[in-house]
């Protein structure tokens, strides 16, 4: 599929010029059809016709099959979650806190790796955070903070830079030094490469709705097998064991056992769709078309302004205004969405395989660098 057919298919860019897969990525049609076709084939037809839940739980098995493939995992390491958030909430849940115990994160979190660790430090575990510069981490820094702690968590791609964090290498100190990693990594599938064996990290938590186009509440959380067995999630329900009548319940092997009840996976055929459908484009093509556009754009931004880097990394561009809101609005109001970035008072223009030239141009063309 060819990035105009793409466009074509996605109704939200038909009349705006949409600049912030970042924060969700506008689904194209026959992603949104998927999920309806299976709403309508589980309720008109499969409630008349056979069992629901040998139904239904004959299609977890089956989407967990399909993502753990795509992400590079056996299905006993893949847990279908809502979002990256409830992926990260899940992992944390499920292992055993003590008081004493060391969190350690960057300052480059999205909140979602940010209040797990709030809440538990009133637990008494302590939360140790990594100061970094220019959206990059010091790797003596880091190998320092986690040398005693049983946690570290950190992005793939930084949300508010756009920068690439040295997964593996971080992975591999906390490895040596005894600790947990967990990965946010929502940024990724949809527009960098996505395996979770060559990242090396204990944990791995994403979703489909921003640069897969996908819709709203189809998250997966990798967990390594030997690290998921070891888990005892507080959240319990009769998808999290093996023998939901037994009064002595055993949890299922592996990260199913972070699932809990009943859920409505719409959203998940939905991503699969998403993601064959951004197979068809081709990862190549839709690099090759970010790198263009966001170096298209970095070109009539001032060094001053820019705070992303210059070279290219991901379809995330931060760049310095004078009033971030104002400025989101106003841009808005000609045409443009876009977001800011409230810890660093900046707007973000996130820019897909799905976007023009044209587009770029034009919002060079709004934005006043003398505000």
């Amino acid at each position: 599929m060819k990035p105009a057919e793409l466009r074509s298919e996605i109704p939200a860019v038909q009349n705006v010029a949409y600049m912030n897969t970042g924060a969700s990525g506008p689904s194209p049609r026959r992603v949104v059809e998927a999920a309806h076709g299976y709403l309508k084939r589980v309720e008109y037809d499969v409630h008349a016709s056979g069992d629901i839940y040998e139904f239904t739980f004959g299609e977890y098995e089956r989407i967990r099959e399909e993502i753990a493939e795509f992400v590079g995992a056996s299905p006993a390491e893949l847990a279908l979650t809502e979002s990256t958030t409830d992926g990260i909430a899940r992992f944390a849940s499920g292992i055993d806190w003590e008081p004493g115990d060391i969190v350690v994160r960057t300052d480059l979190e999205h909140p979602a790796g940010i209040l797990p660790w709030q809440r538990l430090e009133r637990e008494g575990v302590e939360v140790r955070v990594v100061e970094t510069e220019n959206g990059r981490i010091d790797l003596d820094e880091f190998t320092d903070a986690v040398s005693d702690a049983k946690l570290a968590c950190f992005s793939a791609l930084t949300w508010t830079h756009g920068t690439r964090l040295p997964i593996s290498e971080l992975a591999d100190i906390a490895r040596e030094a005894g600790a947990l990693t967990l990965v946010d990594a929502v940024q990724v599938p949809g527009q960098a490469p996505f395996d979770v064996e060559e990242w090396g990290a204990d944990a791995v938590a994403s979703a489909g709705h921003k640069w897969l186009l996908g819709l709203w509440g189809g998250g997966f959380l990798y967990v390594r097998r030997e690290v998921a067995d070891r888990l005892e999630p507080r959240s319990i329900g009769y998808r999290s064991v093996q023998s939901p009548g037994d009064s002595s319940f055993r949890f299922k092997q592996g990260a199913p056992r972070l699932e809990i009840g009943t859920t409505n996976l719409a959203a998940h055929v939905g991503l699969l769709e998403a993601i064959e459908t951004m197979e068809s484009v081709g990862l190549e093509t839709i690099q090759g078309r970010i790198r263009d556009l966001t170096d298209r754009f970095k070109a009539g931004v001032p060094d001053e302004r820019l705070l992303s880097p210059r070279e290219y990394e991901s379809g995330l561009v931060t760049v310095d205004v004078s009033d971030p809101e104002e400025t989101v609005e106003r841009l808005d109001d000609a045409g443009f969405t876009v977001r800011s970035i409230p810890p660093m008072n900046a707007v973000r223009i996130s820019l897909h395989v799905f976007n023009t030239p044209a587009e770029v141009d034009a919002l060079l063309a709004e934005l006043d660098w003398e505000l």
